[in-house]
């Protein structure tokens, strides 16, 4: 195994299209929210132990969530696991994470991926990285995973490639586009040259650090500036006062929708970023009516189809005549809605919260 490869997972997210199952003191990556018997985090934490060594793995994650990290990953050393004070979207914990790898070892190659996306083929998706840090090792370029998209899904961000060919396989990024309309959607998948922007990123130290340099030049003081404490007792304070001071920015916005030197790998292992009840009802196994339970040992339904049922195990639960419904029911709340009526639920999460103060959230 490769002692100069690295991974960052991002675990800071709250989650809040999950609520309430997802809450604000314990949100979806820390959740078994499929049903398998371990958490998002923890199966992206163990994918990532067969790319590089384990020492070599850093968690990003809000300060609030240092414990739930601690419990769920015990084996990970405190040093690994970087703590931000406020929520500052991803520019700001990638600089952290990549400035004090840089700071341990320069030659690092890092990938830098969500705490809380499904892989199907995990063989094909450790191919794929383990591909893009060798050329990430070998040239000065920012490397993204782009996803063979399957429908012109609106929820996804796309990536637009060129003819232009890095190694084998990787295309020079033209465009990003944010999530687009439907009918957008429906041009970039006819066009054959759009794929869907998946969040992973793979990059030299040397190279990321050069475009943060570039492109965040006031970001890049701010963790350059605490290069002498990385490692150190006095670490975390330091970056608590130095993260106040970052804007809020993603790394997509920040710099690689600027960077010349951005390529796509175009894959296919599987993916779903697990955004929406929508996709965990699409991916999890169903009954003959359509039915999506977990757990189900308690749950009888009659007369009900195309049903995403997800409830406390020790919950008897009866439905009857519900079609097309999400049933969810967590910290003391009870959430029914039309499956197509989902995208609300951000804005029912705001009304609770106004109503009630954070009691429920």
């Amino acid at each position: 195994m490769n002692k100069d490869y690295y991974a960052i997972i991002m675990a800071g997210g709250i989650g809040s299209r999950f609520w309430p199952i997802s809450r604000t003191s314990h949100p979806k990556q820390f959740i078994d929210i499929l049903g398998t018997g371990k958490t998002l985090i923890q199966n992206t934490y163990e994918r990532f132990l067969k790319v590089c060594p384990k020492e070599n793995i850093y968690i990003v994650t809000n300060e609030n969530y240092l414990d739930l990290v601690k419990a769920q990953l015990p084996n990970i050393g405190d040093q690994q696991i970087l703590t931000e004070p406020v929520m500052r979207n991803t520019a700001p914990c990638i600089a952290y994470g990549c400035f004090k790898i840089e700071s341990i070892n320069p030659n690092a190659s890092i990938v830098v991926a969500p705490s809380d996306h499904l892989i199907l083929d995990e063989a094909a998706f450790i191919t794929a990285i383990e591909k893009s840090l060798k050329i990430a090792s070998e040239n000065q370029c920012l490397i993204t995973l782009g996803i063979m998209p399957s429908r012109p899904d609106t929820g996804y961000g796309y990536i637009q490639y060129t003819d232009q060919i890095l190694g084998e396989d990787f295309h020079k990024v033209k465009t990003f586009t944010e999530k687009p309309t439907l009918d957008i959607a429906k041009t970039f998948i006819q066009s054959g040259d759009f794929l869907w922007n998946a969040g992973i990123f793979i990059w030299s130290a040397d190279a990321i650090l050069k475009a943060f340099n570039r492109y965040l030049p006031e970001m890049n003081e701010i963790f350059a500036d605490a290069k002498p404490v990385y490692n150190s007792d006095n670490e975390r304070s330091h970056i608590n006062k130095a993260y106040l001071q970052c804007t809020n920015i993603s790394i997509d916005y920040g710099i690689m929708e600027k960077a010349d030197n951005v390529y796509v790998l175009p894959s296919e292992f599987g993916w779903s970023d697990l955004g929406t009840w929508a996709s965990i009802y699409q991916l999890a196994e169903k009954d003959y009516v359509g039915n999506v339970v977990i757990p189900s040992e308690k749950v009888i339904m009659y007369d009900s189809s195309n049903c995403m049922v997800n409830v406390p195990g020790e919950k008897l639960v009866i439905l009857q005549g519900l079609h097309d419904y999400i049933v969810v029911e967590s910290n003391n709340t009870l959430l029914i809605c039309p499956r197509d009526q989902e995208q609300n639920v951000k804005q029912v999460v705001a009304d609770v919260k106004s109503r009630f103060g954070t009691k429920y959230i």
